[in-house]
């Protein structure tokens, strides 16, 4: 049950995003913890500036956002969870669903492809404005904090539907062999010659099967496999799917950027369209991989049955909220700020 009171925003700062060790095999830049609380607090200002009071964070061992908060010297309820954290994406999950029942409106996530996907695990409604802080993201996009928080703060205050300025973003779903159903947001593959748990980029020659949720010919990782042959956006109502082969096993060979300033070749086999809902299967031993991430290990002749679905978070368009705030003139006519919301000495 959402908790009654003044609207909400929540603040999802991943510490780990942008920081881990496939740096070490590309040329990717790091996501310094400093920069993250800077994008903290311009979120939450933009959100203050759209009436909103009260900013629901994670407290977290490296205090990204409680740091980042704690130096604002605005008129703001923080309200910090303890959800035990670790530095894992379970606090992500944990976090999310506390946003939920907290009442969060909207949430801004700073993390790559698999914090949203730990977002969308645990709340898969979630009312989520993403900004990028990983490393190979096709789900989320580099924008300017302060507006993130802007249209956040207006869906959250009611000054904006939800249904006006978001849609719900496609997603990967599968049915593994076991049973047990999990969710891609961006990206499913098969890879052969792998371990769980392996951090480091894609070995291209190692992927055998992609099943993509988009198609981004400009993102960097596995979303370019399908994005250079069958360009497929997030207001596409459809998926890709691609079949590769062995380096020496034929296949057209297509030259992708696995990771930032990291080229590698894959052998495709096969690359098509995928109706949304239309059923595929994944046929084979290795390893599966959920928007980057190595989970779970197949048999030999496993089965897994995957379908592109519309089913993921309402993602908040922000060009498109600010466009529809400045049609109503919501932000006309004000009253004048309170000192401390971000303005320079002497401004009016």
């Amino acid at each position: 049950m959402g908790r009654a009171g003044p609207a909400a925003v929540g603040i999802l700062a991943n510490p780990a995003a942008g920081r881990d060790v496939r740096r070490l095999a590309a040329r990717a830049s790091v996501s310094t913890l400093e920069s993250k609380r800077d994008q903290v607090a311009r979120a939450a200002v933009g959100a203050l500036a759209a009436g909103v009071r009260r900013i629901v964070v994670l407290r977290e061992p490296l205090r990204v956002s409680l740091g980042a908060l704690e130096a604002l010297a605005v008129d703001l309820e923080v309200e910090a969870l303890d959800v035990g954290a670790r530095l894992s994406a379970e606090d992500t999950r944990r976090a999310a669903r506390r946003m939920r029942d907290l009442g969060c409106g909207a949430v801004v996530v700073l993390g790559g492809d698999g914090t949203n996907r730990a977002v969308a695990q645990a709340w898969p409604e979630a009312p989520i404005v993403p900004i990028s802080t990983g490393t190979n993201n096709a789900f989320p996009a580099p924008m300017e904090a302060t507006s993130a928080g802007l249209a956040a703060g207006l869906v959250a205050a009611g000054a904006l539907p939800l249904d006006a300025v978001a849609r719900r973003a496609k997603i990967v779903r599968a049915i593994l062999p076991g049973g047990e159903e999990a969710l891609a947001l961006v990206d499913l593959v098969r890879l052969v010659d792998d371990a769980v748990g392996n951090l480091m980029p894609f070995d291209p020659g190692r992927i055998r099967d992609v099943l993509l949720s988009r198609a981004e010919p400009t993102a960097m990782g596995v979303s370019p496999i399908g994005g250079l042959l069958v360009p497929c956006r997030h207001e596409d109502e459809f998926g890709v799917q691609v079949s590769c082969v062995g380096h020496d096993d034929g296949g057209e060979p297509l030259l992708v950027p696995i990771s930032p300033g990291l080229f590698g070749r894959v052998h495709v086999a096969a690359a098509r369209r995928l109706a949304l809902g239309e059923p595929c299967r994944i046929e084979g031993g290795g390893v599966l991989a959920f928007d980057g991430d190595r989970e779970h290990e197949l048999e030999p002749g496993a089965v897994v049955e995957a379908c592109v679905v519309r089913e993921g978070p309402w993602v908040i368009d922000v060009s498109r909220a600010l466009s529809v705030a400045a049609e109503r003139r919501l932000l006309v006519g004000l009253p004048r700020p309170r000192d401390g919301l971000g303005r320079l000495p002497g401004c009016c």
